[in-house]
């Protein structure tokens, strides 16, 4: 049975309309941050350590989401620079956030004199978390679908059923949570938690991106793919040499 996606909007506050996607990857932010302060002293570290982090963290990693889908986009925004700003209807590349959220976070270990693999072990389940709740807000906004099926579970945008992509990458991340979660407890090396990760959501979003309609695009490939398979090989490559030593 084809279901639509509901309004956008969730309530309006002096005039001022208040999109569901906002909530919810404001939601999945809380959620992660959360978590790793309460995984922090598991992993050795104090929680007020990760507070700091998140303070430069999280605001980078939004302004890189929204750089990485300008960028690609930029035909789009060329010139306007209110256009650019305007995040509430959508447009946050899960990819730049995360390359800008990992290095400001790195920075900020350095820093402090903070293990970057103890602390990106306790926060990388966090963040597959806060993805499954986070891309419900390509739901509210019809975006991030992929092409025309008549599956049962298909979504209508524009009157036709449609792959809801954003709900296979929605399901896969919890599950990726609760595996980082439980494989997190007898990790067996220093950043075995961060890279199954890194191995795990690219595998995904390599296989789910063919689906997509809306894929950010480099030339005649899609970016999001060249991506997952280079991090992919590397990670690979990465833990056979950590789990070696």
């Amino acid at each position: 049975m084809f279901t639509s996606s509901p309004n956008p909007i969730a309530f309006t506050l002096f005039g001022v309309d208040i999109r569901w996607y906002g909530i919810l990857v404001a939601t999945g932010i809380l959620v992660a941050v959360t978590l790793a302060y309460l995984r922090f002293p598991k992993h050795g570290l104090k929680s007020d350590d990760l507070l700091d982090i998140a303070l430069i963290s999280v605001p980078v990693g939004i302004i890189g989401a929204r750089a990485y889908y300008v960028i690609f986009q930029w035909e789009d925004y060329a010139g306007d620079i209110g256009k650019i700003l305007d995040v509430r209807g959508g447009g946050l590349a899960i990819h730049g956030g995360l390359i800008c959220g990992f290095i400001a976070g790195f920075l900020v270990c350095r820093y402090k004199k903070i293990k970057f693999l103890d602390a990106i072990d306790a926060v990388i389940p966090g963040v597959a978390l806060a993805q499954a709740i986070g891309r419900w807000g390509n739901y509210f906004n019809s975006e991030a679908h992929g092409g025309p099926t008549d599956l049962p579970w298909a979504i209508m945008v524009n009157g036709q059923g449609v792959h809801p992509t954003f709900l296979y990458e929605s399901i896969w991340c919890l599950f990726l949570f609760i595996f980082l979660s439980i494989k997190d407890r007898n990790r067996k090396f220093i950043g075995q938690t961060f890279l199954l990760y890194c191995i795990l959501y690219s595998l995904e979003r390599f296989f789910v991106e063919w689906l997509r309609t809306d894929s950010l695009m480099i030339g005649p490939f899609k970016q999001a793919q060249l991506l997952s398979l280079s991090v992919i090989i590397v990670s690979l490559i990465v833990y056979k040499i950590l789990n070696k030593k």
